[in-house]
């Protein structure tokens, strides 16, 4: 069984709220005074020389290029952010290069979910009041016959999609067709007492599915609710070797420092084989390319070379669905996403720019990486590492890059477990988050919600939903002075 582990602030963990260790804060106040102040060399860099310098720090400051990425690729990057940006229409359609949408789907485009290329959020209202787009909600169910369990045994798929309602809630769809149903939040106000006796509320969410169009849902049915995440600092994350995010991983915490962070196996599309899932709030994709088109197909329904459906999620149960008119082309290779607009999407993906770090020599910003430090967080958020060759792509190679993150999965106990397996992760393990450009969330996607649902509305609330194997790390923040926890999360906000 895996030891509790000292992280502070990942992708996604769980609430555990247990009463604090004594002797903590002074501890931890002693450690990070005696801690000399400073930056460390490229750390204001995030993305290395790849990093977005020199442009405001406003609602486009995620939706530059990389620098350094040259006059033809930056041209590519164009091409690409506008195969983003497109809204696709439903087929036919006199315009024939953005037809194919559905017939069920949960956004017309890229850039609805990833808007300005930042973080979604969840709805503010409950269905009608507003219709969830940003946040969805990802089916599966238990394997229930030998040939099921045999693909996920050999890492072919991540899960078994529901028999009716496939992989994914989609609450749209094109006319004369219904969407499948709506995504119904209920919050719980959960009161934290801190050690200085400051009470934090946290937001607990329940989550269900009101007006099914095509039946019940299986009975075993799980429900896993995603927020789309930001897009800066893919590609650079992509060129991390391997080896060096396996040479992490400790399941068995053989050298007993307490973490445990797991690899996630996915199989890939695009390498016809099993390789490192590094993408997703389960590290449940394993390229940039796997993931944009999976997303193109599960999320607005467009066939594509890797995943040639043009219903998109549609069941052999939603007969009318699989009839409805698709937007194939001659001119697309016979899909509604060719190769070529594919790859043009991957290419824009794979370079939208980290941004340069603000205020990172400010003293609370240094005293911060410091209780941060001494916290345990950086166990799990391992501040940077070096990418290696990237063929074509000089701008994104051998850059020292600050992600704050291992890539790996950790078991984060009950609170926020999801309880839904995703290939190797389990129903309580999430990949580590990658923290850079954090602090620019308000500026660029205009709320400050966190975590894998939205259900942190703040630096401080999504640490505080911290538990199982950060656990301690939590109960350490949680014992700071309202001056510590102050810097901790002004340095967080400045990556």
């Amino acid at each position: 069984m895996r030891r509790f582990h000292r992280h502070l602030f990942g992708a996604i963990a769980c609430a555990g709220l247990v009463p604090l260790a004594g002797g903590t804060l002074s501890l931890l106040t002693a450690h990070a005074a005696d801690m000399p102040l400073g930056l460390e060399p490229g750390e204001d860099m995030p993305g290395g020389d790849a990093t977005m310098r020199g442009r405001p720090l406003d609602r486009d400051a995620f939706s530059h290029p990389s620098h350094g990425i040259g006059f033809e690729g930056e041209s590519r990057f164009r091409i690409g952010n506008a195969i983003f940006r497109r809204l696709w229409v439903a087929a036919p359609s006199s315009t024939k290069a953005s037809d194919g949408l559905g017939p069920i789907y949960n956004a017309r485009g890229c850039q609805n979910c990833h808007l300005k290329d930042g973080r979604g959020r969840p709805p503010l209202a409950n269905w009608p009041d507003e219709t969830a787009v940003s946040l969805f909600l990802r089916l599966s169910i238990p394997p229930e016959t030998e040939e099921q369990t045999r693909l996920l045994a050999e890492r072919r798929v991540n899960t078994i999609p529901d028999p009716v309602y496939g992989e994914q809630l989609q609450n749209i769809a094109i006319q004369s067709l219904d969407g499948e149903g709506h995504m119904h939040i209920t919050y719980e106000d959960v009161p934290v007492t801190l050690k200085d006796g400051h009470v934090v509320t946290l937001r607990k969410p329940s989550y269900s599915v009101v007006e099914l169009k095509y039946g019940p849902l299986h009975p075993r049915i799980m429900l896993s609710p995603r927020i789309a995440s930001p897009m800066i600092g893919l590609g650079l994350v992509e060129a991390i070797p391997e080896a060096d995010i396996r040479a992490l991983a400790d399941p068995d915490d053989a050298d007993g420092d307490g973490i445990s962070g797991r690899t996630n196996e996915v199989w890939s599309l695009s390498r016809q084989r099993v390789m490192l899932g590094r993408f997703g709030w389960k590290a449940g994709e394993p390229t940039i390319i796997d993931q944009s088109a999976t997303a193109a197909a599960g999320d607005i329904g467009l066939s594509n070379p890797l995943v040639p459906k043009p219903a998109g999620d549609c069941t052999a149960s939603q007969a009318a669905c699989l009839a409805a008119p698709d937007g194939n082309s001659e001119g697309s290779g016979g899909f509604e996403l060719g190769q070529e607009m594919l790859d043009l999407v991957t290419f824009y993906s794979q370079n939208l720019a980290v941004p340069e770090r603000r205020g990172a020599r400010e003293h609370s910003v240094l005293k911060g990486k410091a209780l941060f430090r001494d916290a345990g967080c950086a166990a799990c958020h391992k501040p940077s590492f070096t990418t290696g060759a990237v063929d074509g792509q000089p701008h994104l190679s051998r850059q020292l890059i600050w992600p704050y993150s291992d890539f790996l999965l950790h078991d984060m106990g009950a609170g926020l477990a999801d309880g839904r397996p995703e290939g190797l992760a389990d129903g309580r393990e999430w990949r580590t988050a990658p923290l850079w450009g954090l602090g620019l969330t308000e500026v660029v996607s205009g709320h400050t919600f966190l975590l894998h649902d939205g259900r942190a509305r703040n630096v401080e609330e999504a640490i505080l939903w911290h538990g199982g194997e950060a656990q301690a790390a939590r109960d350490a923040y949680a014992a700071l002075s309202r001056a510590e926890r102050e810097a901790l999360t002004a340095f967080v906000n400045s990556l």
